[in-house]
């Protein structure tokens, strides 16, 4: 028994050493090697941070495209969506009042044309993409609120469509941030 309990006990200090020392030092050293050197990719405007590249915002102004809810208020400090099933009054509540607000502000918009993102908060609630699909069916909102031609809006939303990874893994998205910063130099 003497024999197990010291083996035991080397184990267990040769792992905490290496799981709790070395692993963490190692992934740290190489998040130092990835843009924003580990601590997220910020997006700058004249100078000043207006965000996080993988990190949704609310925005809430006609002007604006709208990303998707967020289940922690976009506060990546806090990722985590919701435990809430399909049938649970409180979820069904929750995603009814996106519903409402998007039917108020996009006349002409049925509910059936909703897509689920832009009424459902992702697994983080953090989600900074939208589908090609969502976003251009924000279109014609954005542009009466600029005054702006649609087609114009809506070349936009297409320069701003990111293909899948390597072509083939991932759906098509857009950076809703990104969006609206393009949309923002529209003169």
């Amino acid at each position: 028994m003497k024999t197990y309990l010291i083996a035991s006990i080397k184990m267990t200090l040769v792992l905490l050493v290496l799981l709790s020392g070395v692993y963490p030092a190692l992934v740290a050293g190489i998040g130092k090697l990835s843009p924003g050197g580990g601590g997220g990719e910020t997006v700058s405007r004249n100078g000043k941070v207006v965000g996080f590249a993988n990190v949704g915002q609310a925005f809430t102004q006609d002007g604006y495209f709208q990303g998707r809810p967020s289940a922690v208020d976009y506060n990546a400090a806090g990722s985590a969506g919701s435990n809430k099933g399909p049938s649970n009054p409180d979820y069904l509540a929750t995603v009814q009042a996106p519903i409402d607000t998007f039917l108020a502000h996009n006349p002409g918009v049925t509910r059936d044309q909703i897509p689920a993102e832009l009424v459902t908060a992702s697994g983080s609630g953090l989600d900074p993409h939208l589908s090609p699909q969502a976003a251009y069916l924000q279109v014609a909102r954005v542009a009466q609120a600029r005054n702006l031609p649609e087609q114009k809006v809506q070349a936009l939303v297409q320069q701003h469509v990111e293909a899948p990874f390597l072509g083939i893994l991932g759906p098509e998205k857009v950076n809703v941030l990104q969006l609206n910063l393009a949309l923002d130099a529209v003169k």
